[in-house]
């Protein structure tokens, strides 16, 4: 079994708009690029989401998605609310 991985770049507008976003909460963003991982010969994949690190809080974004997970999939809010969590939660 061989599994495969390939790197997914963040979208520079969705980049842009979380840096933004985190300069107006006085937050500093690291990002860190998602992924695909499967395995060959199968149509077998996993996605990665991009990671976007904030005051010890991960936020699971995908390119083109408006809802961002909070520490895994249990919790999400909407991409317009990010500012204000952000913000609550510093």
């Amino acid at each position: 079994m061989t599994i495969e991985t390939k790197e997914l770049e963040i979208r520079d507008e969705l980049k842009r708009k979380v840096e933004m976003i985190c300069k107006f909460a006085c937050a500093k963003p690291t990002i860190i690029n998602g992924n695909i991982k499967s395995i060959k010969e199968t149509n077998i994949a996993y996605v990665m989401p991009h990671i976007i690190k904030i005051n010890n809080i991960n936020y699971l974004m995908f390119n083109k998605c408006d809802d961002i997970f909070i520490n895994g999939y249990n919790e999400k809010i909407k991409f317009k609310n990010l500012k204000d969590y952000i913000k609550k939660h510093i």
